[in-house]
Parts: C-alpha cells; structure tokens; sequence
C-alpha cells in the first residue's frame, strides 16, 4: 500500500486498547490517558499485565499451529495492535515463508507503525474498523494480497469484547466466515469473568458501568457461539493459557481471564 501525508491523526486525549495493550506488554507507544486507563484496570485486576503476555503467547501458539500443522498460507488479522515480538507475520514466515498477512486496525498510531514496519512484500495493512467488516473485505490491499478463494486464517484476539452487543459480534463474524472457504480458520479470544471470585466481577461490572473499562467480558456459551457451525480444534474452548500450552507451569483461568479458540470451516 502507498503511504499518505493526509489520514487519520492520532488522538492523544481519548484512550486507544492498541496503546493501553502496548502498555501492559511492557512497550513504549502509548500516552498518558493509556497509562491512566491501564493502572485503573490493574487496580481492580492486578493481573491484566499476565493475560497481556498470556494473550501474546496464545496467539503465537496459534499462528504456529495454522502455519505449521494446519498449512494455511493466508492469514487476516482483525485488530492487530501496535507491533511488537512475534508479529503475526513474523511467526507465520519463520514457518512457511510464502505466507501473506494483511493486518486491519482503525488506530492511526497502529497505522503509521504499520506502514513504516508490516508494509511490503506479502504483508500488507487495510485501515478498518472490525465493525465494518465488509470494508476490510474489500479493501484493495486486502484483494491484492489475499486470494479468497483458498483457505484464509481470521484472527481476532482481543477484539471482539469491544463489541458489546452479542448479536452485532456474531454478526461480524458471521459476514468474515462467509467470505472465505471451507478449510479456513478462525482464531478468537474474548475476556471472561468465568473464573474470577464475585466481588471481582462485582468491581469489574462497576467500571464497565461507569465507563473507566470498555472490554466486555463474555461467559464459555457466548463465547463459543462464535464457533457455531465450526469444527473446534481441540482443546476447544479453554482459557488461553491452557491452549496448548507450551509449559507445564503456567497462570491460572483466573490469572487470565480470557477464553480462546480456534475453529476450522468444513
């Protein structure tokens, strides 16, 4: 894609989840209001900065096991974020070199990293909203490097809970599963208060209320709806951390409080 003087700006004063999860990851491409937003959420759950790195890891194992055992060469990642270790493309070409990625965020900071570092050669970057997902679809530079008519992996990790409604995320995943074939996959992760004690959640429901939080947790059933019509690759629908986890010793659900899943399209 060709980079442009004119876009969107970055916004400096209203919180970025790209930013604040750049944060909690230990990374420096974030603002004050990011940091703020971050250190509340710590507060009620000090163990957000482990279900950062846990979701990191998760998505790795994935992308491992879509470009390795599962031969997918194509991959669209929904909410990408800022970059940091072990980008999609950077996992999925150390295992098979031919793989195309097309990355899509509507954060312009996401966006001028990307077009300065993701950009070229069969990774490429659509600037879109995952609420919109027939813009992404259609973007050229998505076409221009994607075939849709061959198997595609679809990430969504730590996307979806920012689509409060149930019905609109279904939805959303629905019209990206229609528009690829069988054999494709998708990859998804939703935060949960499944495992953490009440007055966690309690404290949790009152942020969210009061808008200090905007990630919108999910219990297994709705969380695994997503899945409807798929074929779960085992072990299902687990916390991230228990995935195929690469490590005998590792967090606990509660530590990570996110569900994830991958799923396979007859």
């Amino acid at each position: 894609m060709t980079s442009s003087n004119t876009g969107p700006t970055v916004d400096q004063q209203t919180v970025s989840p790209a930013r604040r999860w750049n944060y909690w990851l230990g990374g420096k491409d974030h603002f004050q209001v990011d940091r703020d937003a971050g250190d509340r959420i710590a507060a009620a759950y000090p163990a957000v900065r482990t279900a950062a790195r846990q979701g990191r890891a998760f998505h790795n194992r994935a992308i491992r096991y879509l470009a390795g055992e599962a031969g997918i060469r194509q991959f669209l990642d929904i909410g990408t974020g800022l970059p940091a270790p072990d980008n999609t493309h950077e996992v999925a070409q150390s295992i098979a070199p031919d793989s195309k990625v097309v990355y899509a965020d509507n954060d312009p900071m996401v966006l001028s990293h990307a077009r300065a570092l993701m950009v070229g050669g069969v990774t490429t970057f659509v600037h879109g909203d995952l609420n919109e997902p027939g813009a992404i679809l259609a973007a050229d530079e998505l076409r221009e490097t994607l075939d849709l008519t061959q198997p595609v992996g679809i990430l969504l990790i730590a996307v979806l809970h920012f689509v409060p409604d149930d019905e609109k995320a279904r939805s959303v995943v629905a019209e990206l599963l229609d528009a690829v074939p069988s054999g494709s996959y998708l990859v998804a992760t939703n935060s949960t208060k499944d495992f953490v004690p009440p007055h966690v959640a309690a404290v949790y429901d009152q942020m969210l209320a009061a808008g200090h939080v905007d990630a919108w947790p999910r219990d297994k059933d709705t969380f695994g709806r997503f899945f409807d019509g798929l074929e779960l690759v085992d072990p299902g629908v687990v916390a991230i951390s228990e995935w195929r986890p690469a490590a005998e010793e590792r967090p606990t659900a509660a530590e990570v409080s996110m569900y994830g899943a991958v799923g396979l399209k007859p």
